[in-house]
């Protein structure tokens, strides 16, 4: 069973989360994960103004996803930053790229999932998870969050991410806050309970 998680990061957050999905992923037996990115539309010299040069060329050597895999993975599960409450526009420009395998139903009945960065606490990490789900629910994907069976999403006496939509975390207004263990441990739960999801699908 293929799970492929598809990305994007600017700063390393998104990517970090990514890691922790796919570690609790491979928890799975059976369950072959797949890392991919979506391409980069940002021109160099925006990158390095905004000072991502450095923090992208941890990730860089993740390969570049394509429509097709897309297609051939069994369940999908997609990190996306906030852009005022929806994805980014690289995932949306990925994504408006895809009407050959919608046309074709290629994802109809397969998992879906979606984990975020935001960077404040209510900077819009359910509405940019929500706005995915729109995306996956018109190419026919069941969608797969993150259940209350995570019990640390409850948690109040920290700042922290993570609600029944998916995982997410918090970055700060400067970046500067990577994922907690809180996070990365819910990142890991997601992905665990997609896979096991998975598998129960392609079994069927």
């Amino acid at each position: 069973m293929k799970l492929l998680i598809l990305y994007y990061s600017l700063f390393g957050h998104v990517h970090a989360m990514a890691e922790a999905v796919a570690e609790g992923a491979r928890e799975v037996p059976g369950v072959e994960v797949i890392l991919r990115r979506v391409p980069e539309t940002l021109p160099d010299e925006v990158l390095e103004k905004v000072g991502a040069t450095g923090p992208q060329k941890k990730f860089a050597h993740i390969p570049i996803c394509t429509p097709r895999e897309l297609a051939e993975a069994d369940a999908v599960i997609i990190g996306t930053p906030t852009r005022f409450g929806n994805m980014c526009g690289q995932m949306r420009q990925f994504f408006d790229a895809t009407g050959g395998i919608w046309k074709a139903g290629a994802l109809v009945g397969k998992a879906g999932s979606v984990f975020t960065s935001t960077a404040t606490q209510h900077g819009g990490q359910e509405s940019t998870i929500l706005s995915v789900h729109t995306t996956l629910l018109h190419h026919g994907m069941v969608i797969v969050g993150l259940p209350y069976t995570f019990e640390a999403q409850s948690r109040v006496d920290v700042m922290t991410g993570c609600s029944p939509y998916g995982a997410s975390t918090i970055a700060g207004n400067d970046g500067s806050r990577m994922p907690g263990p809180t996070e990365l441990e819910g990142a890991r739960f997601q992905g665990r309970h997609v896979a096991q999801i998975a598998v129960k699908l392609t079994r069927t």
